[in-house]
């Protein structure tokens, strides 16, 4: 786990600190400085874009991770490399020429109840372009175990961009519909460097020839195509669905809720980052003894990281939420949810890497699409039918993530004779019950302090509670010895 503590660290770090920034940007700024409508507007085109992206990427990304280490020659890896990196141009290009030619239709029904999102239509497939094939110069740099530098720029990059689009906004240099242009072009900008440093990493000899294996590299990506972001996609989903009922304000508030939950979710994007080459590279090599370790390290370490934030977020989301917009209140049932289910994730661990890039990949496809159909049908039961707004978008969500997980848990232990969990799971879920049980339910004595009119009060109430959490969890994890990683890294300030 050497590689894998030093490089999710770092990544961790950057992670963070993106959602320090936007943090700032949708709590603060976006609430602020953009237009409800506006705001939502955006929420609405990237998440669509989102909707889309794994399709025109063809799943490229993932088979890079799980074939590249197979090879054992320069040849080989270039033939593979040049032959797969054209390959999204076949579902880009028809759906570029489908999208321009029927681009009237497609306007009118993406806005019946929001005639704005419209003239804004052709941003969902520029977006979805260029992040497809940033995340394939992503997964490119990642095969040569150099993660740190492309998670900066998908976790740091945008959000900093948007930060200074935002004011420039705030201060009239630029209007709100050249925002959203000058967003879009960050995301190309953002592409190509990544372009520029995966090659810098690892330049192929470009050839016509294609490796032998080339059906079943064709054949995995066609099932892979949903796999790696299901659970985010179910998201995007919901925020996709709130413009066709209600108006794209709501959007927005959803958003905030989402961002706020999926906080806890950085330490498991850090770490399988380098996780999921080095899980492919064991099962190419058939070390199952080493997919295990890995399997058991990666959940008890992601559950004790993400299971602190769990606590902080929800132990303090109330006064979270009076620093906000009071139209905003009222997301605190959807940010527990989300926070739930992303701490669900955490305790999977390598799960999806060991099932994605084993023989049993198969399995992968089924279970996406049965997610995405799910969440849809349920949403459309609590969302539209049964009027419980966005807290049962956020229960539909709940009910897919948690069935699916739990379905890849049972799928792991039958095929491969192996679970994540050791007796120090459940003590640290017993630490994570107790602390947010505790803390959930009270705050300190601490009311009525204004700064310019602005609420001082529950900035004060989070910071002292927060520094007791850490204080206590880190105790606990200590003393009970949780993660030798972390052990051994608290022993050397700890002395």
């Amino acid at each position: 786990m050497g590689i894998i503590f030093k490089q999710s660290l770092k990544n961790t770090f950057f992670i963070y600190l993106g959602f320090a920034f936007g943090g700032i940007n949708t709590l603060f700024l976006y609430t602020r400085f953009l237009d409800d409508e506006y705001y939502g507007l955006v929420t609405f085109l990237l998440s669509t874009s989102n909707l889309l992206m794994p399709l025109i990427a063809l799943g490229i990304h993932h088979t890079i991770i799980k074939f590249f280490s197979s090879y054992l020659t320069k040849v080989e890896k270039d033939r593979f490399l040049t032959s797969v990196l054209f390959l999204p141009f076949l579902v880009a290009i028809p759906i570029a020429y489908f999208g321009n030619y029927f681009y009237q239709e497609i306007g009118d029904y993406l806005s019946v109840e929001n005639p704005i999102i419209k003239e804004y239509t052709f941003i969902i497939f520029l977006v979805a372009l260029s992040t497809s094939y940033f995340e394939i110069f992503y997964a490119w740099a990642k095969v040569q175990f150099q993660s740190v530098f492309g998670n900066i720029l998908k976790e740091l990059y945008n959000r900093v961009v948007v930060m200074i689009l935002l004011f420039l906004v705030y201060f009239g240099f630029i209007s709100k519909t050249e925002f959203i242009y000058y967003l879009t072009g960050a995301y190309f900008i953002r592409m190509f460097i990544m372009m520029f440093y995966a090659l810098n990493l690892y330049m192929p000899k470009f050839t016509l020839s294609i490796p032998d294996n080339f059906k079943e590299v064709i054949r995995f990506s066609g099932y892979i195509i949903l796999a790696g972001s299901a659970g985010a996609i179910i998201l995007d989903i919901d925020k996709y669905m709130i413009p066709g009922k209600e108006s794209l304000v709501k959007a927005a508030y959803y958003s905030v809720a989402v961002f706020i939950g999926s906080f806890i979710e950085a330490p498991s994007r850090a770490m399988l980052t380098i996780l999921q080459p080095l899980t492919s590279k064991t099962l190419n090599e058939d070390n199952h003894e080493e997919v295990a370790s890995l399997y058991k390290k990666s959940s008890i370490n992601l559950l004790l990281i993400s299971g602190l934030f769990f606590v902080l977020i929800n132990a303090n989301i109330k006064q979270l939420y009076k620093l906000l917009p009071d139209e905003y209140a009222g997301g605190v049932f959807v940010v527990f949810v989300i926070s739930s289910l992303k701490l669900y994730n955490g305790l999977l661990g390598n799960n999806g890497a060991i099932i994605n890039n084993s023989k049993f990949y198969r399995i992968t496809l089924p279970i996406s699409i049965s997610m995405a159909l799910s969440v849809y049908f349920l949403n459309k039961l609590f969302y539209y039918e049964l009027e419980m707004g966005t807290d049962g978008l956020a229960l539909a969500s709940l009910i897919v993530i948690f069935l699916a997980n739990s379905f890849k848990l049972f799928f792991v232990k039958i095929k491969f004779s192996i679970t994540p969990y050791t007796n120090k799971t459940f003590k640290m879920i017993l630490i994570i019950a107790i602390l947010y049980l505790f803390f959930n339910f009270w705050d300190f004595p601490i009311e009525n302090i204004y700064l310019l009119k602005f609420p001082i009060h529950p900035i004060i109430n989070i910071i002292l509670k927060s520094i007791l959490i850490i204080v206590i969890y880190l105790f606990l994890i200590f003393k009970f010895n949780i993660s030798s990683e972390l052990g051994n890294l608290l022993k050397k300030y700890y002395k």
